[in-house]
């Protein structure tokens, strides 16, 4: 068993704490905490560590060897396939926070938290973006009294930069997936219904994937209509991947073999671009839309995330604390929880609500 322990004054852990996500929120979190770092090369992490007067240490969470510290919170920037840290933070009493899992894994920890009954918090908030869709998604609820339905546009800008983890969903296109809509449940296939639509004035074609959002919102604001699609800041790399998936590549191409391929279509070291996604909430009849924009990146968007995620299991954002399992649309204030995204430079402007028809042979 890996023996993590809270200690109130200790660092804040963050397991991958040097890749291009954690990176990011190590610099954030350090103004914040004391950091400690993990990775399963500690001497990339060094310089980082130093810069922030942190500590790096060794966790490979492959291996079952366990791993032990005092820590305040853990923050889990990649992935934790056999909930290795999750336990650990459990067992030891650690408020945890974690921002990589896919919708399966998602549902797999929240049955494993359900059955711990830990009184320490677990965020769980692999929504899109570290959280923040279901963060904006929560505040236009709030103001339009419920949420019969959600949808989110997600665009990609295949100029910024993305690690390896961030474009693990494209692992995922070719597994068909449940979401809900019209109060019923149906199995969805990665990039059908495809539509376009305005996201931040510009027009994107996007289709569906499979997001925890599409799995939580139901649950937790009662949402009928639940629906995520993404598309591409480069109309080609749309199409490619629209075309793609009518030869079935995405399922034939599914295995370790091809893994490398499948990431390297949106696995890019460019110099950055902007994140964009639009919410849209309709409720008896209104609609409510917000467009959130980070010209620092969906990795930078994604940390932001994971801050305001720490914040909240800490209590340190102006609410108190939650015990056990919490989702991040259950936030007590999200009005202003999304204020705060301003401060952290991202901005979200209102707009004009709805989606275009579907249209084409791709839908």
């Amino acid at each position: 068993m890996d023996a993590l322990h809270l200690d109130p004054s200790g660092p804040v852990l963050i397991t991958g704490g040097y890749g291009t996500v954690g990176t990011e929120i190590a610099r954030m979190a350090a103004a914040e905490a004391p950091l400690l770092l993990t990775g399963r090369t500690p001497g990339r992490g060094r310089a980082l560590a130093d810069e922030l007067g942190g500590e790096v240490r060794a966790w490979d969470l492959a291996d079952p060897a366990p791993f032990r510290a005092g820590v305040r919170a853990v923050i889990g920037s990649v992935n934790d396939p056999d909930d290795r840290v999750l336990r650990a933070a459990m067992s030891g009493g650690v408020p945890y926070v974690d921002i990589t899992r896919w919708t399966s894994r998602l549902q797999r920890a929240a049955a494993l938290t359900a059955l711990v009954r830990p009184d320490s918090p677990v965020l769980l908030s692999s929504a899109w973006m570290g959280g923040v869709s279901g963060l904006v998604a929560a505040s236009l609820a709030a103001e339009l009294g419920g949420a019969e339905r959600v949808e989110i546009a997600v665009c990609w800008d295949t100029a910024d930069r993305a690690g390896a983890d961030s474009v693990e969903f494209m692992d995922r296109l070719g597994v068909d997936f449940e979401v809900v809509e019209g109060g019923a449940r149906r199995l969805v296939s990665p990039l059908t219904d495809a539509r376009t639509v305005a996201v931040g004035g510009t027009p994107v074609r996007v289709a569906r994937i499979d997001t925890p959002e599409q799995y939580t919102l139901p649950l937790t604001l009662g949402t009928t209509t639940a629906a995520t699609r993404i598309g591409f800041s480069s109309p080609a790399t749309t199409r490619a991947l629209l075309a793609l998936r009518g030869t079935g590549f995405f399922r034939w191409a599914g295995g370790e073999r091809w893994t490398s391929l499948r990431r390297a279509v949106l696995h890019s070291p460019g110099d950055g671009g902007t994140a964009r996604m639009r919410v849209d909430v309709s409720h008896r009849g209104r609609t409510r839309t917000a467009t959130v924009s980070d010209s620092r990146g969906q990795h930078h968007l994604t940390a932001v995330g994971a801050l305001l995620g720490l914040r909240r299991v800490l209590g340190t954002d102006g609410s108190p604390a939650p015990r056990g399992l919490v989702f991040p649309e259950q936030h007590p204030a999200p009005t202003r929880a999304v204020t705060s995204l301003a401060d952290l430079g991202v901005g979200v402007a209102a707009g004009p609500g709805g989606h275009s028809a579907p249209s084409g042979a791709a839908a």
